[in-house]
């Protein structure tokens, strides 16, 4: 065939084969200002539906790409069924769109979720092709001719996956829906937004690979049975499983998105010592879990896959405990919303002192329970928090109810001479023993204060979770772990005077406390706190005449993710040492954290509207009848006690 024909054919049957490829004329597929060409989509019984063609009339149509696994999506199933009747009447249909599952799934996650709007399956990914999405929970807002007027995120709900915005305030979807109805042009016609990404055609399974340099069953399932599975398995607090090699695949980008950005597995410490518990993935596995998703998640030969991890079973993993406290009723918490904070007083009923040597939290759901801090108290300060919050009028309708009060950080009040920190519970850590020949005192007729931080699902859920813990059985030959208190004391910006108050707008307001021990201790671990301005904190000590040793170093502070970081091999303390706690706080509106808008001066103190910075170690005494809930310190608080700090 002559070269001269033979172009013009190649041209028309490459424009046959891609016809949604754009003309001058027209935008690309997906853009702002294409028509949506009619294409099916699987209803949940099975049949199918023309879009946008079925909801021919209406004045609007929003398209939303959801799902019932990606956390990000499943909260907004619930605010899009209150969208769809709030706008039922004026002619909008709302509709989702699932791409991962089929119609009997979509059917059965959707009754599940008691979704009030319709979602239909999308298998083949006709309608992820046909509007260019590329993550859920996308949205898009067609016309009445079934243009695109708008795409992008719902809302500014969340800044970063697994970061929500303490003030969300731009509805960016409903603003273009509301101009589409007043037949005005959108402001803002496209924005992005974090959500997880559909995986395509081009990453499906691409064959065996046996002679892949990374396979799943040789080099990635054993990195994901040490690092993910317990979490990520069904009935957990993984929004979504990885045991198999399907499941791996489908989320193939997003494990290689947050183990990359260190968002999984969750560990906030960059430097100091080695820590019992450590979360954090080696270099090596994170760019193993990366060349396989860039080759196309190659299979392999199962017959090379590593034995099925076994899971701790349901019962106590470390045997019948001494007493188990439980919280005296099941909490209610709401589909959608912020995280929840919620401290539970849960009494013991003790006669008599006991002393804590192992611990084990079993949360009643899993798939809400975030992480838990343990206190004990002996003040009745709980006590009337909580009762102040029982006694206060509820809406018959709030979402979020049940025993307890709520409390962002900690148990909301310090109490260092009537209450501690006994450790907590953290995805992963079922049973935790305390190190040998130490343990937690616990006081007679004290409460047992447990900080539920709550993580929403998508939907309305319950939980009631209860504590095993394990006594002495000669408390005498043990010691018992102490508080050594460093609280942030002096504002170095400020001529070093009482730390007091953080400036409204300062982005980088220092606060310094150093303490001198006054005798000699061994310690076992290390425990920051602060509140929501909080950027980074840093806790040292520094031995008479020796150098500087960091306890706990972190750059990227989440006053989510608060714990103690027990070490590895116990620090034998001298006299003289001196602890010191340096925290950065940012009170500025670029700060997502702060619960101020705009900005204001924040004071020091109890509440959580207030900010305060300690350093919280659990230590032993190596003093002889050494008496007291800590151990002696003297603050230092002169200016020439503070040496310039370290980078």
């Amino acid at each position: 065939m002559p070269r001269a024909l033979l172009v013009p054919l190649l041209l028309a049957a490459v424009a046959c084969d891609a016809p949604a490829r754009a003309t001058a004329a027209e935008p690309p597929v997906g853009a702002v200002g294409a028509t949506v060409r009619p294409f099916t989509v699987r209803q949940p019984d099975g049949g199918t539906v023309t879009l946008p063609e079925h909801y021919k009339g209406s004045k609007a149509v929003v398209v939303v790409f959801v799902s019932f696994d990606c956390p990000i999506a499943k909260s907004y199933l619930a605010p899009l069924g209150e969208l769809s009747k709030a706008y039922a009447d004026k002619s909008v249909a709302v509709v989702g769109v699932c791409p991962e599952e089929g119609p009997a799934e979509v059917k059965k996650r959707a009754a599940e979720f008691k979704l009030a709007f319709s979602v239909f399956a999308d298998p083949e990914l006709k309608a992820v092709r046909e509007l260019g999405a590329k993550r859920v929970p996308e949205a898009f807002v067609l016309d009445a001719k079934g243009t695109i007027r708008y795409r992008g995120r719902i809302d500014d709900q969340w800044l970063t996956p697994g970061k929500q915005n303490p003030r969300p305030v731009v509805p960016d979807m409903k603003n273009a829906l509301e101009e589409v109805l007043a037949g005005k042009a959108v402001t803002v016609p496209e924005t992005n937004g974090p959500g997880c990404p559909i995986v395509p055609p081009a990453k499906e399974p691409n064959g065996p690979g046996n002679g892949a340099k990374v396979t799943f069953y040789r080099d990635v399932l054993p990195v994901l049975q040490n690092r993910c599975q317990e979490c990520h398995r069904p009935g957990e607090a993984g929004p979504f499983s990885l045991l198999t090699y399907k499941q791996a695949v489908r989320w193939a980008d997003l494990t290689k998105e947050y183990t990359a950005s260190g968002a999984m597995p969750p560990w906030r410490p960059v430097g100091g010592p080695a820590y019992l518990h450590d979360r954090r993935m080696p270099k090596a596995e994170i760019e193993l879990l990366a060349a396989w998703v860039d080759a196309g998640c190659p299979e392999g030969d199962p017959k090379q896959a590593p034995p099925a991890k076994v899971f701790a079973g349901a019962g106590w993993q470390l045997g019948q405990p001494d007493l188990v406290v439980e919280m005296p009723a099941p909490f209610h918490l709401g589909p959608t919303g912020p995280d929840h904070f919620r401290a539970v007083v849960m009494p013991t009923g003790l006669a008599q002192d006991k002393v804590i040597v192992a611990y084990e939290v079993k949360p009643g759901n899993p798939q809400i329970v975030h992480h838990t801090i343990n206190y004990f108290d002996t003040t009745g300060n709980a006590r009337k928090l909580e009762a102040k919050e029982q006694a206060r009028k509820k809406d018959p309708n709030e979402p979020d109810h049940g025993p307890g009060y709520t409390s962002a950080m900690g148990i909301g009040f310090v109490a260092p001479s009537g209450s501690g920190g006994i450790g907590g519970w953290t995805p992963g850590l079922r049973g935790f023993v305390l190190p040998a020949g130490t343990g937690y005192f616990l006081p007679k007729n004290s409460d047992i204060v447990v900080q539920m931080h709550y993580h929403r699902n998508g939907k309305a859920e319950q939980d009631r979770t209860k504590i095993g813990l394990y006594f002495a059985k000669n408390p005498a030959a043990l010691k018992p772990l102490k508080a050594v208190v460093v609280p942030g004391l002096v504002e170095p910006q400020n001529r070093f005077q009482p730390f007091d108050t953080i400036p409204a707008g300062n982005r980088a307001f220092v606060v310094r406390g150093r303490v001198v021990t006054e005798e000699d201790c061994t310690v076992y671990s290390v425990l920051p706190h602060m509140h929501m301005l909080g950027k980074s904190v840093k806790v040292t000590m520094t031995p008479p005449g020796g150098k500087e040793q960091v306890l706990v170093d972190i750059p990227e502070w989440d006053y989510n993710w608060q714990e103690s970081y027990f070490f590895k091999d116990p620090i034998s303390v001298k006299a003289g040492t001196v602890f010191e706690v340096a925290a950065v706080f940012d009170n500025s509106a670029r700060n997502p954290n702060n619960p101020n808008g705009p900005p204001k001066d924040v004071k020091r103190g109890q509440q959580t509207t207030d900010e305060m910075l300690f350093g919280f170690l659990r230590a032993t005494s190596n003093a002889a009848g050494a008496g007291g809930p800590a151990i002696k310190v003297k603050p230092l608080t002169d200016e020439k006690d503070y040496p310039p700090l370290k980078p």
